[in-house]
Formats: structure tokens, C-alpha cells, sequence
């Protein structure tokens, strides 16, 4: 689905240059569930941002569906990143001032999708991840679990092929970080690719592959088992 190829990036200011990133080589397969793991600073947040389209290299190849982006405006990048992308975050980013329903619906007023369409489409996710019976409820009347949960479906909701969470339990008790990776691992198996950024040595258990990062290198890869 995705593959970096000698990724590099640097930030610069007039004075100091940081590397974030040096020489990356991943692959990421279509059905795959990836976790990042490595200590802060490692690049971990960058490289799930360049993933992601929300930032660019400085240099190196970044194909996405066989295609090369890493030269691509914003506006040809956000397209891309409509169509194939959904984003979990750790701080869950939902609008207080609108309700479950209206949360998740945002993610598909971008599309040119009807509203009986859009209508059938949330109340299934909603469903699907438990959270339906909340639907009038605002963010801040709901558990972090909860929330975590509306933002799940929000991801999801437009059908993305590809999945990126950050830190995704990171507010969230062990229970309710149980019930999200819970579901992300059945969002897996029904074949979408997710590749996840976790300090969480548990969470990473979760994952059928585990990449480590160092200094903005990739250290180490492994497969767990299925």
C-alpha cells in the first residue's frame, strides 16, 4: 500500500538544522496492522504525519497506491488523503459544541455522499462500535472511552483503506484502551491497514508487526504472531 524509500526529514530554523528522520526505508502491505514504537523524539509523530500527508519530506520517495506523492501540492495531497485516510488521535479532536451524530458525519460532508446515505452509513458505525445510543449526546457528557469511541467511527465511517492512530489509548484507562484496541484489531481483521504510533508495549502486542525507530532511524522490525 505504501512504501518509503531513503525518507528524510529536517526542520531548519536560521540558526540549528534537526533531524527528524534519516534515511527511512518501510513497507507497509495492504491488510497489515503496523505499530511504531521508540522513545520521544524518536520520529515517531513525524513519520505518521508524512504517512499521513499532514507534512512532507525534505527528501527521499513516498509512494502510496504505487503512485509518487512526495513532490505533490497540499491540494493534491488533500484529495488523496480524503479518499484513502482515516485518523485516530490520542487527544480525540472532537467539536464540543456538536453531538456523536453530528461528530461523525463530519467525516463524510466531504464527500458527495446524499443524506439517507450519509444517515445509514453513520448509524451503522455508531452501532458497530457501540457508542449508537449516544448519538445526541455532546463530547463532554461522554467517558474518554466513549469519546475515543466516536472518534473511532468518525475514522472509519468514509470506508478508508488505510487508518492512522496516534497513541490511541494514551488518555484512556486500561479498560477502556482495551475496548479501542479491541476494536482496531477487529477493523483489522474486516481489512483495513492500520498502522498505529504507541508507547504501550501492550498495545504494540496487538499489532502484527512492530517497527522501532531510533534517532529517526528504524532500528528494528518484527512480525508477531497472528
Amino acid at each position: 500500500m505504501l512504501y518509503l524509500q531513503n525518507l528524510s526529514k529536517a526542520y531548519r530554523t536560521d540558526t540549528v538544522e534537526t533531524t527528524a528522520l534519516n534515511a527511512v526505508n518501510i513497507e507497509i502491505r495492504q491488510g497489515e496492522f503496523a505499530a511504531i514504537m521508540g522513545p520521544s523524539g524518536c520520529g515517531k509523530s513525524t513519520l505518521l504525519n508524512i504517512i499521513g500527508m499532514l507534512d512532507t519530506p525534505s527528501s527521499g520517495s513516498y509512494l502510496f497506491k504505487g503512485e509518487e506523492i512526495a513532490g505533490y501540492s497540499e491540494a493534491k495531497l488533500s484529495d488523496i488523503r480524503k479518499e484513502n485516510i482515516g485518523f485516530i488521535f490520542q487527544s480525540f479532536n472532537l467539536i464540543d459544541e456538536l453531538t456523536v451524530y453530528e461528530n461523525v458525519e463530519l467525516a463524510l460532508l466531504y464527500h458527495k455522499i446524499g443524506r439517507e446515505e450519509r444517515r445509514a452509513r453513520v448509524e451503522a458505525v455508531m452501532a458497530k462500535v457501540g457508542i449508537d445510543h449516544r448519538a445526541g449526546h455532546r463530547p463532554a457528557q461522554l467517558s474518554g472511552g466513549q469519546q475515543q469511541r466516536v472518534a473511532v467511527a468518525r475514522a472509519v465511517v468514509s470506508n478508508p483503506a488505510l487508518i492512522l492512530a496516534d497513541e490511541p489509548t494514551g488518555n484512556l484507562d486500561s479498560h477502556h484502551g482495551a475496548e479501542v484496541m479491541d476494536l482496531l484489531q477487529t477493523l483489522n481483521r474486516e481489512g483495513t491497514t492500520i498502522v498505529m504510533v504507541t508507547h504501550s508495549i501492550t498495545d504494540a502486542g496487538r499489532a502484527k508487526r512492530v517497527i522501532n525507530l531510533l534517532d529517526g532511524h528504524v532500528m528494528a522490525e518484527g512480525l508477531r504472531a497472528a
